[in-house]
């Protein structure tokens, strides 16, 4: 993992399921975020948080084209507005935190993981394979909770 990525973009997941550990900015990525961060182009309002059902495993080379987007009954994918993101610094270390983001779910399906793209869906910043992939959610439906959390030291 490059110091890029390991500094300035430690995301973790607290969801009701055990720990991610996959966390994956491939290059496609680092463009969008450091063109953003450099006003190079503007980030849009919000960014998107989707859930992915292929057995796929993000990599550096990643695009958003091969992640197949859940359509389990109720999914939808879930809006980051900027204005949601909680920004604190303590002891030298800051963060940015959504709050707690609820998939409401009310058919069967299955999930290998997650990736967030731009508002329009077409640039991929990063994703991640859930650790315990996948994860199945019955017939009656279910919910998986994810708290966006990012880390700079």
């Amino acid at each position: 993992m490059t110091k890029f990525k390991r500094l300035l973009l430690q995301l973790l997941l607290l969801p009701i399921f055990p720990a991610f550990d996959a966390l994956v900015v491939p290059d496609v990525g680092e463009v969008l975020l450091l063109s953003y961060a450099l006003n190079k182009i503007a980030p849009g309002d919000v960014l998107k948080l989707k859930l992915f059902k292929n057995d796929y495993t993000p990599v550096e080379g990643s695009i958003v084209g091969e992640f197949t987007e859940a359509d389990t009954a109720g999914y939808a994918a879930i809006d980051l507005a900027k204005a949601d993101w909680t920004i604190a610094t303590d002891t030298g270390v800051t963060t940015a935190e959504q709050p707690e983001k609820t998939f409401t779910l009310t058919g069967a399906g299955s999930h290998y993981g997650y990736y967030i793209t731009d508002e329009a869906g077409t640039g991929l910043l990063w994703a991640e394979r859930f650790s315990d992939a996948p994860h199945n959610i019955p017939s009656g439906g279910g919910t998986e909770k994810i708290t966006v959390k990012l880390i700079g030291e």
